[in-house]
């Protein structure tokens, strides 16, 4: 990246309050100033030395590995494996397979707490209070959106490329914090003013109070964000890890407890709130011990450029701005023409399909980042290509499941009050398959660095997707809600995917192969699933026709050479050498 003419950089900035070399301060301005100074330096230093105690592991780790393929080599008589190519991981990279299963990990809490939290909802409240629910989501977002401003996606972009610098990326997060600060707290200030004109124009009075009781997760989720961001983009997922899994047990805890106390649906929105606000907490706490106290201390004015972050974050924001209204669209165009019992119809399948977009966000966490440049750094596409293989495997598998057992799956976990939902989940299946490898091709380009061009690619979706909504929702109802979403989709995955091939030129043929290889499989997983649906599913339905579908799904794959049986045993091996490592 080149830097901007006139930027001093984050390791020429000066604390507040330091002595410019170049004015004569008094005495007491040099007393005053040199604390802040010293404890700077002390954090940088504390910071810099659990850097190279993480170093100094992995390169134990990487000698001791290299040591014995070389013995392995020398036995049966071969040379030893040469280097990766430039820009190239090794498929055995401990960074990637760790920080993954860690990623995955994190998304398994918390799609685990989504879903009970989900069900619970969906069991204890009728379709028109979970509507109620839905709506104060759907504004609050509307509301997230300039409360982040983009700022965590560019302070986590900002501090890929400083990762090897303590002191800077500290005081990234520190100006980034001090931003967050003070738009949060007048957003969220706006969101309590509106709470009753919203609920006057939706004509559901019931709205009011959740209204104002958002405002109180949206300040929590949007420090959440820039706290989750800068550990994904240093590699700490452990400490992501933490802050997520709290998040989400709080929040699933206090909205169960609120609603069976006869809240409704300000009680799980209250719930919310509870989570946020103390993981936020939690969050700041972390940042401390991971970044230095410098991290979180952000003061009343910048101490390190600024620019760079704000106008990076401005592009972000555009994008931001459009994905969220993007997703929020449908859910307010049917709570205005058909009332909040249809949102809570539409809202329903819609939820349980966000959970299914955790893998892809896992690997994303793991993958996106190593693409930044930035300190001699050249990005990961071998990495990129094979997790976006990994993932289009496994989300044909999930959207064919979908499409073919939607009854079955409404009945089972909405019950049969939600009936009108299998129609809107049979047409979100596009959506579903889409969804699983987005997180990491979108993410992957605010890494790059090429925010600004997913502009253009979000609007047009946004675009798309409203009208598409105006033109069907009064017509055929709520499933014209899920053709839009759907649709809209297919135009932004594969812009953005454009954008990614443009920069990093990778070979798009095995990924081509992979897309082949993937629907012939889904097609022989679901005569399974369709013998099934003969008479309904009972438990031996599920586990007879779920099992045969699994294995003729594996079974293409493997004819078709997408995964070999030499890749299964590396995969076994490396998960029996990290239970090893963690033994």
């Amino acid at each position: 990246m080149t830097p901007d003419p006139g930027d001093p950089g984050p390791l020429r900035a000066r604390p507040p309050g330091a002595a410019d070399p170049h004015a004569h301060g008094t005495a007491r301005d040099l007393f005053v100033a040199a604390p802040d100074e010293l404890r700077a330096d002390v954090d940088a230093a504390r910071a810099a030395g659990a850097a190279m105690r993480d170093d100094a592991a992995t390169l134990v780790a990487d000698h001791g590995r290299t040591l014995v393929r070389l013995e392995r080599a020398h036995e049966v008589g071969h040379h030893p494996p040469a280097p990766a190519e430039p820009g190239g991981a090794d498929a055995d990279d401990p960074g990637v397979v760790r920080n993954t299963a860690l990623s995955l990990l994190t998304q398994v809490a918390t799609a685990t707490a989504t879903a009970i939290l989900t069900l619970f909802l969906i069991r204890h409240l009728d379709p028109a209070a979970y509507g109620v629910f839905s709506l104060t989501i759907a504004i609050t977002g509307l509301f997230l959106l300039p409360a982040d401003f983009g700022i965590s996606g560019s302070a986590a972009r900002f501090v890929a490329e400083a990762r090897r610098d303590p002191r800077a990326r500290a005081l990234i997060i520190a100006d980034a914090l001090r931003l967050k600060l003070v738009i949060g707290v007048v957003l969220a200030g706006a969101l309590v003013a509106v709470a009753a004109p919203a609920a006057r124009i939706f004509d559901t009075p019931a709205l009011e109070t959740p209204l104002r009781l958002a405002a109180i997760a949206l300040l929590g989720q949007s420090l959440i964000q820039l706290f989750s961001g800068t550990f994904i983009a240093v590699g700490r997922l452990g400490s992501n890890l933490r802050l997520i899994a709290t998040e989400s047990a709080i929040e699933l805890t206090a909205s169960v407890a609120l609603v069976l106390a006869g809240a409704g649906a300000a009680g799980a929105v209250a719930g919310r709130g509870v989570g946020y606000a103390l993981g936020a907490l939690f969050g700041l706490v972390v940042a401390a011990r991971t970044f230095g106290r410098t991290a979180v201390a952000p003061g009343l004015r910048p101490r390190t450029s600024s620019r760079r972050l704000i106008r990076y974050a401005g592009a972000l924001f555009v994008v931001d701005g459009a994905y969220t209204l993007f997703n929020q669209v449908d859910i307010l165009i049917i709570g205005r023409l058909l009332g909040s019992a249809s949102v809570g119809l539409f809202a329903a399948p819609l939820r349980l399909c966000a959970v299914l977009h955790y893998p892809g966000l896992a690997v994303s966490n793991a993958v996106a980042p190593r693409l930044a440049r930035g300190d001699g750094n050249e990005p990961d596409i071998r990495s990129f290509s094979t997790a976006l293989r990994g993932l289009i495997v496994l989300q044909v598998a999930i959207a064919v499941t979908i499409l073919i057992w939607a009854r079955p799956i409404v009945d089972l976990l909405l019950g049969s009050r939600y009936g009108e939902a299998v129609g809107v989940l049979r047409a979100l299946t596009p959506y579903i398959l889409l969804q699983g490898v987005g997180p990491l091709i979108t993410v992957s380009v605010n890494y790059l660095g090429q925010a600004r061009r997913r502009a253009p690619i979000a609007v047009a979706a946004v675009a798309v997707n409203l009208v598409i909504d105006i033109i069907l929702i009064p017509r055929i109802g709520i499933i014209g809600g899920a053709i839009g979403t759907s649709v809209a989709y297919a135009i932004y995955v594969p812009g953005h995917f454009l954008i990614c091939h443009r920069i990093l030129r990778f070979d798009v043929r095995p990924i081509v192969r992979t897309c082949v290889r993937s629907a012939l499989a889904g097609a022989a997983m679901a005569l399974p699933l369709l013998y099934t649906l003969d008479g309904g599913i009972y438990l031996r339905g599920w586990l007879l026709g779920g099992g045969a579908a699994l294995a003729a799904f594996c079974g293409v794959l493997l004819l078709t050479g997408e995964v070999r049986v030499s890749d299964v045993r590396k995969a076994a091996a490396r998960v029996r050498a990290s239970r090893t490592r963690a033994a």
